[in-house]
């Protein structure tokens, strides 16, 4: 009879209101119209030649490497501060959670000038590089990892801290009732708890990263095999060749749907096993 009734209840359905139909289809318009135009621009006799050249290479090599970087350090970094965020008691938490979300409201060229004035040669801490260690931080491969984990760890913290509130303490409870030490609980419970979020907050990192524009150009500059990735490639071949930014564009489109559609967890989809 259980059996039955759980069968049942997955048959019936609310369904959707008709009313949300309309709302939805322009949505999703929005969202695939101009990709659709992509296509239909692209010169499909010069794909090879646009796709092929050692610039895009070169700026899709970087991309790949400098993203997967950026959401390694958005994953090390990220999820302490997620934690630290969803279970700390005090009073500057509510304060340190506005700070964090800062960089996804803020125009991502604001976000690049904050980090030059900060890492750059006269900045606040640039100077000591500079001076102490001989270390210059802006326009070099490390200044565009350091901007695309400005812009991408939100995302990550937002999802992680979500997560944590949403599942509650009690299983942490439990464990420090029985003894656990806070960093067993942490390895122990916290951990296995975060891994669905863990996983779609980094294929979000990693999209958003790979996609990084304004505080890259503005804090890393557009130095071929060093700083330009691929979107500062496709903004420079927008100015001088307009079927290759429309061809890089429809890569970067590929690439990025391909990582979200293939890495990201079943969590995301909002499948249960």
């Amino acid at each position: 009879m259980g059996s039955r009734g759980d069968r049942r209840s997955r048959v019936v359905s609310a369904g959707v209101p008709r009313v949300l139909w309309v709302p939805a289809v322009v949505a999703l318009a929005l969202v695939v119209l101009p990709v659709v135009g992509l296509v239909v621009r692209i010169d499909l006799a010069r794909l090879p030649e646009l796709l092929g050249s050692a610039a895009s290479g070169n700026a899709l090599r970087l991309s790949l490497i400098t993203a997967v970087t950026s959401t390694l350090l958005c994953v090390v970094l990220g999820v302490p501060l997620a934690v630290v965020l969803a279970r700390s008691t005090a009073r500057a938490v509510r304060f340190l959670r506005a700070v964090v979300l800062l960089p996804l409201v803020l125009p991502p060229v604001v976000g690049g000038l904050a980090l030059l004035f900060l890492l750059g040669r006269n900045g606040l801490l640039g100077y000591v590089l500079d001076v102490v260690a001989g270390v210059r931080v802006p326009f070099t491969t490390s200044a565009v990892v350091i901007a695309q984990t400005f812009v991408a760890m939100p995302f990550l913290v937002v999802s992680l801290e979500g997560a944590l509130r949403a599942s509650g303490d009690r299983y942490e409870r439990v464990a420090a009732t029985l003894g656990a030490r806070p960093w067993t609980v942490f390895r122990r419970v916290t951990v296995p708890l975060l891994l669905p979020s863990l996983g779609s907050g980094a294929v979000l990192c990693f999209a958003r990263a790979l996609g990084e524009f304004g505080a890259t150009i503005t804090f890393a500059g557009s130095l071929e095999g060093i700083t330009r990735t691929l979107p500062v490639e496709i903004y420079h071949q927008a100015e001088a060749d307009v079927d290759s930014a429309v061809a890089l564009s429809l890569l970067l489109v590929v690439v990025a749907v391909v990582v979200i559609v293939v890495a990201r967890p079943k969590a995301l989809e909002g499948v249960r096993s």
